[in-house]
């Protein structure tokens, strides 16, 4: 289908032209990055109100992390074959449900279940956000404008997210931090059902589902995102991890052997050594390896080493949030000037500097670190418009719904990793727990050091992959 062809079918000339449908993907997106970091600021308050042990919270939280990226691919699958819109609209109904549960919430055991339902059906429209924006526009500027704003709402709403958490709750119960999602669902569902146009069963995915595929692949992400979760909180000193590790790799080998072997597997391995898709999918992997560094360190490190209130260390990040904003409406800009490579490439590096800049410096002043929020923030802007367009130029029509979800996929986990990787380092730098922190002590400087070498190894591996994602580019 040429440009031409499909901007005058959906009208889509401009991205005011068909702003009802850019809204519902934008709150889509947005909902589904605030969902966790909204609620993780009223765990306390859930602690006493419900009893709730530690090891509740836990699941509380990374319950709906778990099946919400462990699902993902298993959904894009079915929503190439089903209907990527239907599969939205139908998961948006059952997400505002999930959330309106919370009023009968009265034990732990509830509200996990009440999290593992919102992952569940936050998953089955992750993969349709993307995907549903490439259904409205062919050109390459078009498209690069509105997958810029989709994920600046997205990017923005998972930074702001505690922030907004800590103000709802000075004033209302914490379980509206779940019930507000329900009018935001409404309006996406509103926005999708008369800004999109319907499912084409033309270029549907006609071949059959692969369940085993499936079912291996949602287990493989499944224990590789525990793993992670478990090296943070228990430690490599116990088996739990070690178990989990070991299961993921037994089953990420069996689901590689059988997607060879099936006659329809789930997802094609061709399609990932295009390079144009295997070289964005390292960037993303790259990026999401990057931000959780900073994400798991700059505000523990202004809280308990600088001694930062809350309220302070969220406002310590607005850096971030400013060049998220900032830097949006310039994409496009600088991808037509630059070029896709290079722009992917000099983004990149900005991520990689601002690694770097924080590392080494951003123990001695807040400036450094307000320099690094800012680079990262930047070049994570262009390399993530830029890779999230790329993939899904890269894949045949009928399967762009699990190209969005590979995408995604492959940031959850490498953001999971990283943190693993960040937690694990301060873990065993540390004799005491994080709580023990004191400004000036000897746990705040083996804490500092640990967040630098935890910091650059993340960067060396960022380097390494962004190379091989330049090179691989150029193929």
């Amino acid at each position: 289908m040429s440009a031409i062809t499909l901007e005058e079918k959906t009208g889509a000339g401009s991205l005011r032209a068909v702003w009802p449908a850019i809204l519902g993907l934008s709150v889509v997106f947005l909902v589904e990055m605030l969902d966790n970091s909204v609620l993780n600021v009223a765990l306390p308050t859930i602690a006493r109100e419900l009893g709730a042990s530690a090891t509740d919270l836990q699941w509380i939280t990374s319950g709906y992390s778990l099946l919400f990226g462990g699902l993902m691919m298993a959904f894009g699958a079915i929503a190439d074959r089903f209907g990527t819109r239907r599969m939205m609209l139908i998961g948006l109904t059952l997400f505002a449900l999930a959330n309106l549960a919370v009023l009968f919430v009265h034990t732990p055991g509830q509200l996990i279940a009440v999290r593992a339902a919102i992952g569940i059906t936050a998953a089955m429209t992750a993969p349709g956000t993307m995907a549903l924006c490439f259904r409205l526009f062919d050109a390459e500027n078009l498209l690069m404008r509105a997958t810029s704003l989709i994920t600046t709402v997205g990017l923005v709403g998972l930074a702001v997210g505690p922030t907004v958490g800590g103000l709802v709750l000075q004033v209302l119960p914490w379980q509206t931090l779940l019930v507000m999602n329900v009018p935001i669902a409404l309006l996406a569902i509103h926005c999708i059902r008369t800004g999109i146009p319907a499912d084409d069963p033309a270029q549907r995915n006609t071949t059959p589902l692969d369940l085993p595929g499936a079912f291996l692949g949602t287990v493989t992400i499944v224990l590789a995102l525990w793993t992670a979760t478990l090296a943070v909180e228990q430690g490599w000193g116990h088996v739990t991890p070690w178990l989990a590790g070991l299961g993921a790799v037994v089953t990420a080998v069996v689901f590689v052997v059988h997607e060879r072997r099936t006659a329809h597997p789930l997802f094609d391995f061709a399609l990932i050594k295009r390079p144009a898709v295997s070289a964005s999918l390292a960037y993303e992997a790259a990026v999401g390896l990057g931000m959780a560094a900073l994400a798991f360190s700059v505000s523990l490190q202004l809280q308990l080493v600088w001694g930062w209130s809350p309220a302070q260390a969220a406002l310590g990040n607005l850096p971030q949030i400013i060049v998220m904003l900032a830097i949006g409406p310039f994409v496009e800009k600088i991808v037509t000037r630059l070029g896709t490579q290079r722009a992917a490439r000099i983004g990149a590096a900005a991520v990689i500097t601002g690694l770097l800049v924080y590392a080494l410096l951003g123990r001695y002043d807040y400036a450094w670190i307000a320099v690094a929020l800012a680079l990262t923030a930047g070049g994570m802007r262009i390399v993530a418009t830029i890779a999230g367009v790329t993939v899904m130029r890269g894949l045949p029509e009928d399967q762009t719904s699990t190209g969005a979800a590979l995408s995604d996929t492959s940031q959850e986990v490498a953001s999971s990793i990283g943190m693993a990787v960040t937690g694990t380092i301060v873990a065993a730098a540390l004799t005491g727990s994080l709580a023990d922190i004191t400004s000036g002590t000897a746990s705040a400087h083996a804490f500092e050091n640990a967040v630098t070498t935890a910091t650059l190894a993340l960067t060396a591996v960022c380097a390494a992959l962004v190379t091989w994602a330049a090179r691989r580019a150029r193929t």
